[in-house]
Parts: C-alpha cells; sequence; structure tokens
C-alpha cells in the first residue's frame, strides 16, 4: 500500500487550498491509468490530507500532479496499512503511515518538495531519486509545454495536438522536447516498480 501524506507549503502567508485539492484529485482518479484511491483524500489537520492507494502508476500520476500544482510538500509511504480498512483514512494505522509522516518532513526539505520513505530503505532511497527527478522537471514545464503535454498524454497525436493549438507540428514536438515529456514518460514506469519494491520488506 501506498500512504501519501500532503502538506501545503507557506500555509500561514497564503489561502488554504486543501479543499480545491481534494477536488482535483477526485476527477483525477477517474481519468485513463489512475486507479481511484482504496481511502479516499481527505483533509487530516489544518492545511494536511491523506489519502491510501494500492497502485504505484497511480502514485506516481497524483504526485506529479500535486507537484504541478507548485504548493504542495508531498511525502509518501510505501509499505502495509493495518486491516481491515476503516471507512475514514483518519481512521486508518498501520506502517505505510508513519513512513509518509517521516516522508513529507523530508519533503519540506527537499528542493522539489517530495519525498518516499519505505519498508526496504535501500529501493526507497532509488525511488526517491527518480521521482525527484520528475518532480523537477514537471515544476519546471512552460505554460505551452503543458499544453502540448496535456493534449499529448490525453490521448492526441502529435498532429491532432497541432492542430488544435493552431501551431506547427514542429512547434508541438519542440514544446513537448523542452517540457521533457518524452524522458517523463519513460521515467514513470522506473518510478513505479521501485515504488512497488519499497513496499515489500
Amino acid at each position: 500500500m501506498f500512504v501519501l501524506t500532503v502538506d501545503q507549503r507557506h500555509s500561514r502567508r497564503t489561502v488554504d487550498r486543501v479543499d480545491a485539492a481534494l477536488a482535483r484529485l477526485e476527477h483525477l482518479a477517474g481519468t485513463p491509468g489512475v486507479r481511484p484511491p482504496v481511502l479516499t483524500f481527505e483533509r487530516t489537520a489544518g492545511d494536511e490530507f491523506q489519502g491510501v492507494l494500492d497502485d504505484a502508476s497511480s502514485v506516481v500520476a497524483v504526485v506529479l500532479d500535486l507537484v504541478r500544482q507548485g504548493v504542495w510538500h508531498v511525502g509518501i509511504g510505501a509499505g502495509p496499512v493495518d486491516e481491515p480498512l476503516p471507512r475514514s483514512t483518519r481512521a486508518a494505522h498501520g506502517t505505510a503511515f508513519t513512513l509518509a509522516r517521516a516522508a513529507v518532513d523530508a519533503a519540506k526539505r527537499s528542493p522539489d518538495h517530495v519525498a518516499v520513505r519505505g519498508v526496504r530503505e535501500d529501493v526507497a532511497h532509488d525511488a526517491d531519486g527518480v521521482l525527484g527527478l520528475l518532480a523537477a522537471a514537471v515544476a519546471r514545464r512552460s505554460g505551452p509545454a503543458w499544453e502540448a503535454v496535456d493534449l499529448v498524454s490525453g490521448g492526441l497525436t502529435v498532429s491532432e495536438a497541432a492542430a488544435k493549438l493552431e501551431v506547427s507540428r514542429q512547434a508541438v514536438g519542440q514544446r513537448l522536447a523542452a517540457g521533457l515529456w518524452p524522458q517523463e514518460r519513460a521515467a514513470r514506469p522506473a518510478a513505479a516498480r521501485l515504488l512497488d519494491e519499497a513496499a515489500r520488506g
């Protein structure tokens, strides 16, 4: 299992963004390739929220979407959760929750605001490194690059994206390259595999 503990950055100086993030994650769970969480994301305290997922690829997608928003520290705990599962995330317990707490504390010290802790510490360290690189690419992506990435990742071909954006096919390719989309797409499965391994003690 994977527990995500997410804490808002600079919360004392900005508006509370938790409700908007929860609504966005609910929508994301209905998109292709992203499974709904096992326990729904819920506000747990102040400007912090948690959710439980059982699919590593979905974890990667959720984490990178949170990074894209630019306002969150994201901690991923990879390990067991006590069963039977309660109906509420706030009532759940287990090793993955303890690891997620350590991870979000580490994320607050990370330049990319993402950290992984797992029962396999060595593999979790590797997962942390790969997700950090992905987070860095996502966080630095420009608006025009995001336009191209959103269309292509949503199923359009480069030619179809170009027509929709009213630019050349070459321009879309340049935006995807500048946004490191080919590298992100290639690295996501590796990050998911490492997360899976990190959860297995």
